[in-house]
C-alpha cells in the first residue's frame, strides 16, 4: 500500500530555511508525480510545486518560485522541499502528495496524501 510521511517541518524566524521530506513507502517513487501542498489556518490548500517523474520537470506556485525547490531522489524513495527565505506567509501545514500525472499540480489531481507536517515562521 502506498504511504507519504512528511517530516522537516518546525518554527523557524524570518529569511530561515527548512528542508521538508516526503519518504513514500509501499510502490517505487518513480511511479509517481509528487506534489507539495500547503494549507494555512483558514485558508484554502494551495499548490506550492511539483515534480514529474518522467523528466524531473517542475512547477512552482508564484509565492514559491526562487526561495523553494522541489527535488526527488528515487534511490531514496523521498522527494524534498528545500525552502529558503521563509517568510511568515509561509506559515501552514505543510502536505506531500502522489499520482501518476498531473497537469495543473492542483491539490484535487492527486489521490494520496500524507499526513502533513507543520511549518511556523515568525520571530
Amino acid at each position: 500500500q502506498l504511504q507519504l510521511v512528511e517530516s522537516g517541518g518546525g518554527l523557524v524566524q524570518p529569511g530561515g530555511s527548512l528542508r521538508l521530506s516526503c519518504a513514500v513507502s509501499g510502490f517505487p517513487l518513480n511511479y509517481f508525480v509528487i506534489g507539495w501542498f500547503r494549507q494555512a489556518p483558514g485558508k484554502e490548500r494551495e499548490g506550492v510545486s511539483c515534480i514529474s517523474n518522467s523528466d524531473g520537470s517542475t512547477v512552482y506556485a508564484d509565492s514559491a518560485k526562487g526561495r523553494f525547490t522541489i527535488s526527488r531522489d528515487n534511490a531514496r524513495n523521498t522527494v524534498y522541499l528545500q525552502m529558503n527565505n521563509l517568510k511568515p506567509e509561509d506559515t501552514a501545514v505543510y502536505y506531500c502528495a502522489a499520482d501518476r500525472t498531473y497537469y495543473y499540480c492542483s491539490d484535487y489531481e492527486f489521490g494520496k496524501w500524507g499526513q502533513g507536517t507543520q511549518v511556523t515562521v515568525s520571530s
